[in-house]
């Protein structure tokens, strides 16, 4: 693969420690990678390094001649007297732009709904960023460093990026780095990842799926290590306590395949006991709507957002809310909450039922900014039940990444991430029996939203979460309920099925999906044509084709599976065969890709 971009020796030290040390990385041709870690350890300073925005305090940073770097930082900038249009096409004529297919595509993709000639000064935040980021997918860059690219984007806007970018930098075209806390969109985008950490970049194969395995492989190894080194430090010290060597055998460590890591854990939540306990808590009726409509305003300023809304919240329901920006998802929530009347139908709660919810705007942590984290915490009952066990708000807190130090610091002094934690916990520490989260993962990084996670595995009652993060709807919800056209519909099918409702909503409405937004002078000649049935023997070949590429897919898919084992039980000392395994695990990556763009190039000619 040719080489196009690369850094080597990097180091940036800040006044209290060293941020980055002897980094040596390289992008090539095909690569898409994902760069995670936790917050401060220096993820977005490595890719300003990369982007030549920055200067390192050591070591350099090399672009191949003739490359183009573009980049999306977390501050988006605007020009006054700027247009939408200027800011993403430029000075390019009409006729040029809106007949090319890939900025159609980004237009709709991004910019549906906002008005072209529209000023940046007139714009929203998320507005704006989303711009931002068309701009650089119009243009003509080898390499994209995306920081953060998933804020401000829903479900549907997410798995459209993702699409967009697999399709743009397929097989040996460009590069790609991508900072963001969105697993899913991590793992669906992502050939490669980078984990910052400790002043180190590590680098591993695969998707974030594949990243889990490796480092819980890595950490395994690590551990052996340490304990292997532990009992020869024992083993020496009870020698040196009786005067002469005990014979010994060596021990002998197996490094098992990754996946044989997590054959033996039990499942993610013990959903039995923990329905038990809600039950015990709640009794059989929690909060039911019936025949509901809700809005707000009266008279003729009467806004009607919800119609004819039936929902059953029961003691163990988890239950993940989707919809477009301004759908009514938070008009659902004031229902449930208590906050909102509704203007017909009923709300029936049970005797015993309080409701909690940890928002967007952490209002809750507003009083409490001039005192000390560990203050604040101490106000509250002294253990929680998380699951079966009493735990400190202490232990809650190392749960939750707050070590001894940030306990001590005032409210005000923690990031956004720890404040969002901070909420919670408190929130968790009121013991309400009923819990809503809006947009909860804003502003953490993987590890910590794993941690928030597993601690909601052990709440013994009914969740429900509004989010954008595909990733922890499907991990912390088991049934997903859409706004859509003032409904509020059931999704047997999760997210998928969503994403199906959103794209048929598009295909009806006028112009399609693939439709620009509209522009002065625009003709019907300028969509993209639609592609053509297939009939009689051509159909039969397609659906033949179809069939075969999904079986070797599956194959490829296991080699896959095999090659991570291969590389799990290598001997880590064995540079030159790790490098062999790792070769063919990217041509292996490249087979699929390949075969799963043609897979949907034949579905969309049968469809």
């Amino acid at each position: 693969m040719a080489h196009l971009l690369g850094a080597e020796n990097l180091h940036v030290a800040l006044p209290d420690r060293v941020l980055l040390d002897a980094v040596t990385l390289g992008i090539e041709e095909g690569d898409r990678i994902g760069v995670v870690g936790r917050n401060g350890d220096g993820k977005s300073t490595l890719l300003r390094l990369l982007a030549r925005q920055q200067k390192p305090d050591a070591g350099r940073v090399t672009v191949r001649g003739g490359v183009r770097v573009g980049v999306l930082d977390q501050q988006d900038a605007i020009t006054p007297g700027v247009t939408v249009r200027e800011r993403v096409v430029g000075e390019r004529p009409e006729h040029e732009w809106a007949s090319d297919p890939r900025i159609r595509d980004v237009l709709a993709g991004l910019l549906d709904g906002i008005d072209l000639a529209a000023h940046l000064t007139d714009l929203s935040g998320g507005q704006v960023r989303r711009v931002h980021l068309a701009e650089l997918l119009v243009g003509d860059h080898d390499v994209l460093l995306l920081d953060e690219p998933t804020n401000h984007l829903d479900v549907e806007g997410i798995a459209w990026l993702a699409e967009h970018l697999r399709r743009r930098w397929s097989g040996r075209s460009g590069g790609l780095v991508v900072i963001t806390h969105d697993r899913w969109f991590l793992d669906a985008v992502c050939t490669r990842m980078w984990e910052v950490h400790d002043a180190v970049v590590d680098p591993f194969e695969g998707g974030y799926a594949a990243y889990v395995l490796q480092r819980v492989e890595r950490d395994r190894q690590a551990a052996a290590i340490e304990q292997k080194r532990q009992n020869l430090m024992r083993k020496e010290l009870a020698w040196l306590r009786r005067g002469a060597p005990a014979r010994t055998s060596k021990p002998k460590f197996r490094i098992d395949a990754a996946n044989t890591l997590i054959a033996d854990e039990p499942p993610v939540r013990d959903t039995v006991s923990l329905t038990q306990l809600a039950t015990a808590r709640l009794g059989r009726d929690v909060i039911d709507l019936e025949d509901v409509d809700a809005g707000y305003g009266d008279g003729e300023d009467l806004t009607v957002i919800l119609r004819e809304v039936t929902l059953h919240i029961g003691p163990a329901d988890r239950i993940g809310v989707l919809g477009p920006n301004g759908a009514g998802k938070s008009t659902l929530l004031g229902l449930v909450t208590g906050d909102l009347a509704p203007l017909r139908g009923r709300v029936k709660r049970g005797r015993t039922v309080t409701v909690q919810q940890v928002s967007q705007r952490l209002e809750g942590l507003a009083q409490f900014f001039e005192e000390r984290v560990s203050d604040v915490v101490g106000r509250y009952r002294t253990t929680f039940r998380a699951g079966k066990d009493e735990v400190s708000p202490g232990q809650l807190l190392e749960r939750l990444g707050f070590t001894a130090a940030h306990q001590k610091v005032t409210v005000k002094e923690l990031s956004g991430g720890q404040k969002r934690r901070l909420d919670l916990l408190l929130t968790l520490l009121d013991e309400p029996n009923v819990l809503v989260l809006d947009e909860p993962t804003n502003d953490m990084d993987t590890d910590m939203l794993a941690a928030m996670e597993d601690l909601l595995d052990t709440w013994p009652g009914p969740l429900v979460v509004v989010s954008h993060d595909r990733y922890l709807l499907e991990r912390v919800t088991e049934t997903q309920y859409a706004v859509l056209d003032g409904r509020v519909r059931h999704l047997p099918g999760g997210i998928d099925q969503y994403l199906a409702l959103r794209a048929q909503a598009e295909a009806r409405s006028p112009g399609g999906a693939s439709a620009a937004p509209t522009t002065p002078g625009a003709s019907e000649t300028d969509a993209p044509p639609a592609a053509s049935a297939l009939a009689g023997r051509e159909l039969r070949e397609a659906q033949k084709e179809i069939s075969a590429l999904e079986r070797r897919i599956e194959k490829l898919g296991a080699r896959t599976d095999a090659l991570h084992g291969s590389m799990a039980a290598h001997d880590p000392g064995d540079y030159a065969g790790l490098q062999a395994l790792t070769e063919e695990l990217s041509a292996v990556q490249d087979e699929i890709d390949q075969a799963e763009q043609r897979w949907l190039e034949l579905s969309e000619m049968v469809g």
